[in-house]
């Protein structure tokens, strides 16, 4: 089954592709709701429609083309670079995998939230007025194409950001495990994406978004894991001068000083049927105190992960603080300066009644422009 669906590839794709039809499915939906939709402006809501989608096709054309380049290129000249240390480079494109899909995990959790940030931003872009000389530059043509921007840039660095982990987590799979895992990626990724557009608030979207997560960080936990084994297991065939786990299941084939268990088959390098248990959920025939340590720490920093965000969401706050919350953790928060723009829930409702002013006055400016326009027509006819 893994020479024809790599679950590590179609995972990276998914997250990946989430990402972009989540921005892409929030520009819609704040065309409708935010910008009044076709009901208040016909004619400018279809224009930035078109922007939207022209912005995120142009985008996903350009990363297929770069893409496959990548993944030519690397087909072609890479696989000697990688063959002499594959154990080590599973291990640390393992642990990459983990880290994305974790990540993932925690964004599906508070999907919600990241519709209402690509919210506030895009209002803020179509707010933002450029001044003197600005309005003949980049920045005044961004704003004034922000709609196809902002999907183009997305789609190009999701789709660029999947290709780069795909050619690393696929690196010891033959290319016929690429194309599948990559449609159904692709086809899950959009078919979340609808489903957040028309039923963003359904109960039963919530659920499958909770038992969708679930599955996800068995798959991480089994991924960190076997990141740990490779790694333990690329230093002992450095020690024995070989790959032991393909020579089979009996003695001399794992280092007995770190084995916690070790069967004489269900080999996942060997016994076919087993690699997709070790695909899923991390199995190996011959654990290690590392493989198996790393495994229960895993899930003890997702629950704690977890924990520390329900607790930010029903107190503003983490535990035994007051004014800190999860994300100025991040050194780059403080960095960007994110703490002076956060805006509060009114900040936010005045920005959104200011783009529909704006959307208004612009079309005032067009009527008012074809007024003109008619009126120097007939004093031209009359004279």
């Amino acid at each position: 089954m893994v020479n024809v669906f790599n679950v590590q590839i179609f995972f990276v794709v998914f997250r990946e592709s989430l990402e972009a039809v989540i921005v892409v499915s929030v520009l819609l939906a704040f065309l409708k709701q935010g910008l009044g939709g076709a009901t208040e402006d016909p004619v400018v809501y279809k224009k930035l429609n078109r922007q939207v989608w022209i912005g995120a096709i142009l985008g996903v054309l350009l990363c297929l083309i770069l893409g496959g380049a990548f993944i030519g290129a690397f087909y072609s000249l890479g696989k000697d670079i990688w063959s002499k240390s594959e154990d080590l480079w599973e291990g640390i494109f393992c642990i990459i995998a983990t880290v994305l899909i974790s990540l993932m995990g925690l964004a599906m959790l508070r999907i919600n939230k990241m519709k209402e940030k690509w919210r506030v931003k895009l209002a803020q872009a179509l707010v933002k007025q450029p001044k003197g000389k600005g309005r003949f530059g980049l920045g005044h043509w961004a704003k004034k194409y922000a709609m196809f921007v902002l999907p183009f840039i997305t789609t190009l660095r999701e789709g660029l950001e999947a290709v780069v982990f795909v050619g690393g987590v696929g690196l010891n799979s033959p290319a016929s495990s690429f194309p599948i895992p990559v449609i159904v990626g692709l086809i899950c990724g959009i078919l979340v994406g609808v489903l957040l557009y028309y039923f963003g608030s359904s109960v039963s979207l919530q659920i499958f978004l909770i038992i969708s997560t679930c599955i996800l960080y068995l798959i991480a936990a089994g991924l960190f894991s076997r990141g740990v084994w490779y790694f333990e297991s690329y230093k002992y065939n450095k020690a024995t001068g070989g790959d032991a786990s393909e020579n089979g299941s009996g003695p001399g084939t794992y280092d007995i000083s770190k084995s916690v268990w070790h069967v004489n088959c269900c080999n996942p390098e060997t016994d076919n049927g087993w690699d997709v248990f070790n695909a899923l959920l991390g199995w190996q025939n011959s654990a290690t105190y590392g493989s198996v340590i790393s495994y229960n720490v895993y899930w003890i920093a997702v629950i704690l992960a977890i924990y520390l965000l329900w607790f930010e969401e029903r107190n503003g706050h983490l535990p035994f603080t007051k004014n800190l919350v999860l994300a100025e953790l991040n050194p780059m928060y403080h960095i960007k300066g994110k703490k002076k723009h956060n805006l509060t829930k009114k900040e936010q409702e005045d920005l959104f009644e200011q783009v529909k002013h704006a959307n208004v006055g612009a079309e005032e400016a067009d009527n008012s422009s074809d007024s003109i326009t008619h009126k120097n027509e007939k004093t031209v006819e009359a004279k």
